[in-house]
């Protein structure tokens, strides 16, 4: 396993001061993680480092190309002081899984959690601890091979950089408008759409903008080659609650396979719901909510967790789910899963890993 050199800053920045408003991803810590690749020698100078920009030449692959991939985890102050991660293990397997489609040489995946922990560690002193406060862990790699030409790259830049966040509700969970999308497409099966490639997410900027300019804050992509089936949410996977049924969308190669889905689907079957991955489509959704048998529908994702559902609009048609109210199942969730990852829950799954005392200080 490679070795880690620590270089401590010598101009910490000023942090949040109490009851700050830390909003999400817009404040970084002091530190950051490196690590870089080059054919022939493999990822090597694992480095922790001060905070700061990047010099890349302008001809950079990944300013042309997109080949540049990236994850998002969590880490949580308990109310014992110590900090923990959740399922990190499964965040850095997809990576390698968006490592493997974009042509990205893998990464250790035991050392990618060390070298997180570590990084957590050295910078503790900005882990936010109020309700709600985590300290967001944005891994990211990026092509930096200085070419305009199309082809996998040889140089590559690892990078993790932290950054405080605030609840993401910070008046308890409103449920959201959603916008379903029916002339863009976001991903179809032998595409990107199950991994997190950066270039996924500027493909849904237009229907993005087109939602929120009719009122709504998220769309909801319907499949790329039939326009009928649903996918997923923006940022997020989907859930519907049909009479006794909790339906998710079945992961067939153009829906990203989350971590808080993941969890979703395991919670519910330890609750007793009967699930179900499959395929489900606008129209069933649309008739569902017409004779009362929808119940409920949220999202499901690293920085909202659970993000109810309380309004659809498709094309001319607009529904209400659950009066506009969050659901028993989607309360029930939220709950559950921010309490294993504040460690105000019992654990049952061993899902959390705490990170230890930073050796490096």
């Amino acid at each position: 396993m490679l070795e880690i050199k620590v270089t401590k800053t010598t101009t910490p920045k000023a942090k949040p001061a109490p009851g700050q408003a830390l909003g999400f991803g817009k404040i970084f810590t002091d530190h950051m993680f490196l690590m870089n690749y080059d054919t022939g020698e493999g990822w090597h100078d694992a480095r922790i480092v001060p905070y700061g920009p990047l010099e890349l030449d302008p001809a950079s692959m990944c300013f042309h190309y997109a080949q540049e991939v990236f994850e998002g985890l969590k880490a949580y102050k308990r109310a014992d002081g110590k900090i923990q991660l959740f399922r990190p293990e499964k965040n850095i397997a997809r990576l390698n899984v968006s490592n493997d489609r974009l042509c990205i040489p893998l990464v250790d995946e035991k050392f990618v959690i060390e070298a997180i922990k570590l990084l957590v560690s050295v910078d503790a002193d900005w882990m936010p601890d109020g309700e709600g406060e985590s300290l967001y862990i944005r891994p990211f790699i990026i092509a930096t091979d200085a070419f305009v030409g199309v082809h996998p790259a040889h140089h590559l830049i690892f990078a993790v950089i932290l950054s405080p966040s605030g609840a993401y509700y910070p008046n308890g969970i409103e449920p959201v408008k959603i916008y379903v999308e029916k002339n863009y497409v976001r991903s179809v099966v032998g595409g990107t759409g199950f991994t997190k490639a950066a270039a996924n997410y500027a493909i849904s900027l237009k229907a993005q903008d087109e939602a929120e300019k009719q009122g709504y804050v998220q769309v909801l992509w319907l499949d790329g080659v039939e326009h009928k089936y649903v996918e997923e949410v923006g940022a997020m996977n989907v859930f519907f609650v049909i009479n006794d049924e909790v339906i998710t969308p079945a992961l067939l190669g153009s829906v990203l396979g989350g971590i808080t889905r993941m969890s979703c689907v395991e919670l519910c079957k330890q609750m007793g719901y009967k699930v179900s991955e499959r395929r489900i489509t606008i129209d069933e959704i649309m008739e569902a909510a017409k004779n009362g048998s929808l119940r409920e529908a949220f999202g499901t994702g690293t920085a909202a967790v659970i993000s109810p559902i309380g309004e659809l609009k498709y094309g001319d048609e607009t529904i209400t789910v659950n009066g506009g109210k969050i659901g028993e199942i989607s309360q029930k969730l939220y709950d559950t899963l921010t309490g294993i990852q504040w460690g105000t829950l019992p654990d049952k799954n061993g899902w959390t890993d705490i990170i230890g005392e930073c050796q490096c200080k």
